[in-house]
């Protein structure tokens, strides 16, 4: 199983699902949404399989500082190009272990689901 972990290097909620997949001994990959970029494909992928509601952190300072006029409008396209372009937009960390996806770091959500292999 190969488990990537979709997040920003500075990002709280990220350092502690990186400190909780050591102590659990499992091996993975971190790709930095701003220094690496939005896998466009994926995110395609993430929006489908979750909901562009799920992926976007409508609580975090990036949603807020958007214009409402954009905010009132979003749907699963625009979502799209507003991640692609504001990839802080992007509920993190999002782990993918390409069979499942999961936005948010949530310790039982991610055993569960690391335990299904």
């Amino acid at each position: 199983m190969t488990i990537t972990v979709y997040g920003i290097k500075n990002c709280d909620t990220c350092r502690k699902a990186w400190q909780w997949l050591d102590a659990q001994g499992y091996d993975y990959r971190f790709h930095d949404l701003r220094r690496d970029g939005v896998p466009e494909d994926r995110l395609e992928q993430w929006i489908e399989r979750l909901g562009w509601e799920t992926v976007i952190n409508k609580r975090g300072t990036t949603w807020r500082k958007l214009p409402e006029n954009v905010r009132a409008h979003m749907d699963a396209e625009h979502a799209h190009a507003q991640a692609v372009e504001e990839p802080a937009l992007i509920k993190r960390p999002l782990l993918d272990t390409g069979a499942e996806i999961v936005a948010g770091f949530d310790t039982d959500q991610w055993q569960s689901m690391l335990e299904k292999g």
